[in-house]
Formats: structure tokens, C-alpha cells, sequence
């Protein structure tokens, strides 16, 4: 298999407690698992599947001439669902597939395409993941931007919504002043080491993918609510490649549309 050689899955469910229906909300008047799609079939990938759990998504996808797989309502996650789609079309165990959330219409495909080529380079790794060096301070606390920690080989250590990795001396420093004064914690920006913030776009070995679904969860992934923690609470390695274009951020409530739309002009 050559490092250009790989399969997009992108899982889209109907339901959102946040925003209902979002992979059929039009942008520009077109749907946007259709602009996701796009930004698939402009990658390298030789294969791009839709893994939906709602008639109405398969309908408007099949539509526009794409490859669409029914799965079920009840799994978890994304990489469930794209596991399911593995499983049911016995791939073979050294296919590598990109897992493209439905909500993120304007991601690069050049991330895509290197997301495959560094898993294919890794054969160690069972999974392959991208990062970004942080320059905002404000995303160092904030528990919604996710960290990462690699070790030497640009391997996952681990992800966290707390800050990491944290400074010793900065911490008590900042315990201290706010025994004395009350200010708070927040840590100046000169203070906060070396930090990198995840990309949430992953690619898979299937052989890894049909191993997935019967991998217990754990207490670290229940925690945190990040799901790749359970890949490496059980011995898996994760792969964390550092580009240094950000991304553009999926959408995640109705206001993000029409950031979406001037993008996408």
C-alpha cells in the first residue's frame, strides 16, 4: 500500500442537543455535509463514505453521487461508526482510513493527505493524529481547546482539557500571589512552556478499527470526554504530527454559519 493510498469515512449524525439537523443546514444554500464532502474529494484519498444513522442525510448524499453506508443510531462516537463501516465492508487490515467529522466543512485537505502519509510512514502506530503549536494564552486554560504531549518520536503521552504540560514554579508562584492578594491563578503568558493544541482529525489502520469497538472505555476517557484516551489507556500508540497553519474550527452551534459562509466564498 503506498502513502498516497487511503479512504475518507465521514460519520454524520442527524441529532445535535446543540444544533439539531446540523449535516443538512445549508450553506450557501447547499447542505453542509455536501461542502464536507468536497473538501474530501478534493483530497488524495481514493474513496470518500458517508456514515450516516438518518435516512434524510443518505437521501441528499446519494443525491450528490455519494458512496453512503445506514449505520446504527447508538454508537458513541465517530470512530465507532466509521469502525462499523470497516467492519461491515471487510477492508483489509493495513487499509488506512481518515475519519472526517461531518461538521467541518472548511478543513484543509492537505491535512488530510498528510494525516494518511504520516500513519503510512508510523508503522508503529495505530492511530495518527496532527497538533499545533498554541499562541493564544487564552487556550492554555480553557478547557475546550484540547493539549496535547508528545514524547521525542512525536508520540501522544497524553491529551488533556487542563493545561499541560504545567510549570512547576509558575504554579506556586501563582498559588502564592493568590494566598496573598486574592487575584486568582491565571498564569502569565511568559510562564506557559512549550504547548500544543489537537487537531481533532484522525486516521486509522482498519486492523486497529476492528479491534476498537471491543476495547472497554476507561475512567481517563470518561473524565476528560476525549475518546483517543482510550486508545492509549490500552497499549495503543498514537502518532502526533505538528503542522502550522491552524485550522478552521468545526461548527458546533448555528452562530458558527455564517463565520463558515464568508470562509467558504
Amino acid at each position: 500500500m503506498s502513502t498516497q493510498d487511503y479512504i475518507i469515512v465521514i460519520p454524520a449524525r442527524f441529532a445535535s442537543t446543540r444544533f439539531p439537523g446540523k449535516p443538512l443546514h445549508p450553506i450557501h444554500g447547499r447542505p453542509m455535509i455536501l461542502h464536507t464532502a468536497d473538501r474530501a474529494r478534493e483530497s488524495g484519498a481514493t474513496g470518500v463514505v458517508i456514515a450516516t444513522d438518518d435516512p434524510r442525510i443518505q437521501r441528499v448524499c446519494e443525491e450528490d453521487g455519494l458512496d453512503v453506508q445506514l449505520t446504527s443510531p447508538s454508537h458513541p462516537s465517530g470512530t465507532d461508526r466509521i469502525a462499523e463501516v470497516v467492519c461491515t465492508r471487510k477492508w483489509p487490515d493495513d487499509t488506512v482510513v481518515v475519519g472526517l467529522q461531518g461538521d467541518e466543512p472548511a478543513t484543509s485537505s492537505a491535512h488530510l493527505d498528510e494525516l494518511a502519509q504520516n500513519l503510512c510512514c508510523h508503522p508503529e502506530a495505530a492511530v495518527a493524529t496532527l497538533c499545533m503549536p498554541m499562541n493564544d494564552e487564552a487556550d492554555y486554560s480553557n478547557p475546550n481547546r484540547v493539549k496535547v504531549v508528545r514524547d521525542v518520536n512525536d508520540m501522544a503521552l497524553y491529551f488533556s482539557r487542563a493545561p499541560i504540560p504545567a510549570r512547576r514554579s509558575a504554579l506556586v508562584n501563582a498559588q502564592s500571589k493568590h494566598l496573598q492578594n486574592g487575584n486568582g491563578n491565571r498564569l502569565p503568558q511568559s510562564s506557559i512552556p512549550e504547548t500544543y493544541l489537537h487537531i481533532g482529525l484522525y486516521a486509522y489502520r482498519c486492523e486497529f478499527l476492528k479491534k476498537y469497538l471491543q476495547l472497554p472505555a476507561c475512567m481517563l476517557e470518561s473524565e476528560e470526554q476525549l475518546e483517543q484516551l482510550r486508545v492509549l489507556y490500552h497499549g495503543g500508540r498514537i502518532h502526533v504530527g505538528s503542522v502550522a497553519e491552524s485550522p478552521v474550527r468545526g461548527v458546533d452551534h448555528p452562530d458558527d454559519i455564517s463565520v463558515l459562509e464568508a470562509l467558504l466564498d
